[in-house]
């Protein structure tokens, strides 16, 4: 029996997926790719976007959060997975039990594990030039290792760094590149892992980098970017609802909150069941939809779980209507919103199901 008694819904490609990491992969010359999938794999589904890739032999991913790296260890305890962001001395004992490898970007994390007495893997951060989290001085970053090193229940795994411009600045791209060899090369340590690239750096630049072991694949795991030129990507995501209603409206009557919206001619309004609350934002007013591939225009205001469009004769109950994914973009709604694609799937909420093909 169907836990989904709404017509709306996010129909994920798993296929699109698998066909991303491969081309990615095809790229790379004896390199390891570790997917990204924090912020519930930007959108996707954690849970099934790690199977995909678990039946494609992938054994390393990366999260943000301590929290989204149990939900994964719960289903799949063998995966290994790295958490990028900052976990704090009193959850390291979580970390550790779970065998789950944590980032150390900064002096109360070193000093708690100085003190740590507990098997644990850990990376190291380090700050070249985004000046969000990491060390940024390669002598300080050497005695953390020499002192750490001294606790015998510590792995060193990994080191790696964060480009803020690899989309975008090229200089800067290659100013934060050329700091971090310069770190490493002051540093002089061993590391089993080594990795910088982002999913822009991974496709345009990690060929030529001789150094790193790894990359990490984010956005591009989903077929989206925000480089140029990027056309073997396959976007993975598609927001799908229905029309649930179907009402005319007399022209001058208006419609929804704020009275926002007045007919100018007798029109056919679809109501559709999504809203705000589902992450499709008060924003996208006045925006574009697609039925039976036709577009048709919102209009009003978007409600908290109801929004309008303006529709034609052809036009049924449950129909169904593509607010992204089809004819209008991932892109085209983030460039209406004056956002990135990211925050466009990020922000669907876990109240939309998501369907997998």
């Amino acid at each position: 029996m169907s836990n989904r008694f709404r017509g709306t819904y996010a129909e994920i490609n798993l296929n699109n997926i698998e066909s991303n990491y491969n081309y990615v992969k095809s790229l790379l010359k004896n390199k390891s790719i570790m997917p990204v999938v924090k912020a519930n794999a930007y959108g996707h589904g954690v849970i099934e976007v790690v199977r995909k890739l678990v039946s494609l032999d992938v054994n390393y991913f990366c999260v943000s959060l301590l929290e989204e790296a149990l939900e994964i260890k719960e289903v799949f305890p063998d995966v290994n997975i790295l958490v990028m962001g900052v976990v704090m001395p009193n959850d390291f004992a979580t970390a550790s039990s779970n065998k789950i490898t944590l980032t150390i970007s900064n002096e109360f994390q070193y000093q708690g594990l100085l003190e740590f007495d507990d098997e644990l893997s850990i990376h190291l951060k380090v700050d070249t030039g985004m000046n969000r989290l990491g060390f940024k001085d390669g002598l300080v970053i050497k005695e953390v290792i020499k002192n750490i090193g001294k606790n015998s229940y510590i792995n060193i795994e990994g080191i790696f760094t964060h480009f803020a411009t690899a989309d975008s600045d090229e200089k800067y791209y290659q100013f934060q590149l050329d700091n971090f060899k310069k770190i490493l090369a002051t540093i002089d340590y061993d590391f089993k892992m080594i990795h910088a690239s982002n999913s822009s750096s991974t496709i345009k630049y990690e060929q030529n980098i001789s150094f790193t072991t790894h990359c990490r694949l984010g956005i591009s795991l989903y077929g989206l970017t925000l480089d140029k030129g990027m056309s073997l990507l396959k976007p993975a995501f598609k927001l799908k609802t229905v029309i649930s209603e179907i009402k005319e409206l007399a022209k001058g009557e208006y419609l929804g909150y704020g009275i926002t919206y007045q007919a100018k001619e007798n029109i056919l309004v679809g109501v559709l069941p999504i809203g705000y609350a589902d992450g499709f934002l008060r924003q996208n007013r006045d925006s574009i939809a697609e039925i039976n591939g036709k577009s048709f225009n919102t209009i009003g205001t978007i409600c908290m779980d109801q929004m309008f469009i303006e529709i034609d004769k052809t036009i049924k109950y449950n129909d169904t209507v593509t607010l992204f994914g089809g004819i209008i973009s991932i892109d085209d709604v983030a460039t209406r919103n004056n956002t990135i694609n990211y925050e466009v799937v990020c922000q669907i909420t876990s109240r939309v199901p998501r369907e997998y093909i």
